[in-house]
């Protein structure tokens, strides 16, 4: 049986967080557990974007404030690490609140640079990763709840692709991208090379709608924690009230029959499940209904079953960070305009995930809009 622990916190003041952290760390036995003095702790944050902390797209300051004091008093010498999908890590993380907590507690913050080769033993024999996070005598991996529109949420596991460093995540996209399933199996794959010891998630404030950067903040009050993250995203996805048909992770988790995909050896402790669930989280663009379509008919139908990214009219300012990011490189500036090349795009919407300004829209497929009035 694998446990997740469900703790409330309903704001993200700090003594308020520290102590709910304390009692969310308790049945698994403390922080204690997982640290042992002079040990070199990384705690992976979300640092997507140079957002501020109440938009919701980043891991909280306070949540990684808390974390670090308790690793410091169990002896720890706490790293905070990842690799922004925009900008460099000190100014993203000045910007999302988080490098001011690293100054003030004497944690250090480490660039995810020196990517070292690991074999691997599924689908994909070669991965990459960031030689601090393979490096560091524990990971403490400290994901946001948040939707997505690429895998329908990201929490757990999908928060762990940002040990793949810089612009070798478009490469990933590009390969697996057009694939959820293939690209589900790559991030589990990239979590099984190495499990971080513990998964804190911040679910304080949370993102619904169009997230990981788009969407909106909406105050969930809790905290999650487990030592698997595919336990603690089956259960993340549960209060959230997420179908599991949408859930790329979990089906290709349980498919692949991985430890914690299967709800039945998943127990709860804490504040209970039936208190903690959000009524109508909601949920991103459906942007892929070809659950279960030959490839043939995936690629003939493909332009009809997806949604798409386009520009809002006026809100663009054409800075050309879409067009850079875009894996497939499906996106140019012609004539003082937005220009999608939509044969080349894969949907993988890291356009709309990086996009500073929050200035690309989703265009629907018509066969698509014509299903969702079933759905």
């Amino acid at each position: 049986m694998h446990t997740v622990i469900i703790e409330r916190a309903a704001s993200y003041d700090r003594p308020l967080v520290k102590d709910a952290l304390i009692r969310l760390l308790e049945p698994l036995g403390g922080i204690e557990t997982f640290v042992r003095p002079g040990e070199r702790v990384l705690l992976k944050v979300n640092l997507l974007t140079g957002k501020a902390p109440e938009k919701a797209v980043t891991t909280h300051p306070e949540v990684v404030r808390g974390v670090i004091e308790l690793v410091q008093a169990a002896g720890g010498i706490p790293l905070v690490g990842d690799s922004p999908g925009v900008g460099g890590l000190k100014s993203v993380a000045g910007k999302t609140g988080i490098l001011a907590v690293v100054e003030a507690t004497g944690a250090r913050l480490v660039e995810f640079t020196n990517p070292q080769e690991v074999a691997g033993s599924g689908m994909f024999k070669r991965l990459a990763l960031a030689e601090a996070y393979l490096s560091a005598d524990k990971v403490i991996n400290l994901p946001k709840l948040k939707t997505h529109e690429m895998m329908t949420m990201t929490c757990a596991v999908k928060n762990l692709f940002g040990t793949v460093v810089g612009t070798a995540k478009a490469g990933w996209h590009l390969k697996a991208g057009a694939d959820r399933e293939m690209f589900a199996r790559m991030l589990l794959e990239i979590y099984l090379l190495r499990p971080p010891e513990l998964t804190i998630v911040d679910a304080i404030t949370a993102m619904e709608g169009d997230g990981p950067s788009s969407g909106d903040p909406r105050q969930v009050g809790l905290l999650l924690a487990g030592t698997n993250p595919v336990a603690v995203d089956v259960i993340a996805a549960e209060i959230a009230g997420i179908p599991k048909k949408l859930l790329y992770v979990e089906r290709v988790a349980q498919t692949l029959g991985l430890d914690g995909a299967d709800r039945a050896t998943i127990s709860t402790r804490g504040l209970p499940i039936e208190e903690a669930r959000v009524a109508s989280f909601r949920l991103p663009h459906i942007s892929d209904v070809q659950f279960g379509l030959p490839p043939f008919l995936k690629n003939r139908l493909r332009h009809y079953l997806t949604s798409r990214p386009c520009a809002i009219p006026g809100k663009c300012r054409l800075c050309g960070i879409c067009a850079d990011a875009c894996p497939p490189h499906a996106i140019s500036i012609k004539d003082g305009r937005l220009v999608f090349d939509y044969h080349a795009c894969i949907r993988c919407f890291c356009c709309r995930e990086l996009c500073p300004d929050g200035a690309l829209d989703v265009q629907e497929g018509k066969l698509l809009t014509f299903i969702k009035k079933f759905l």
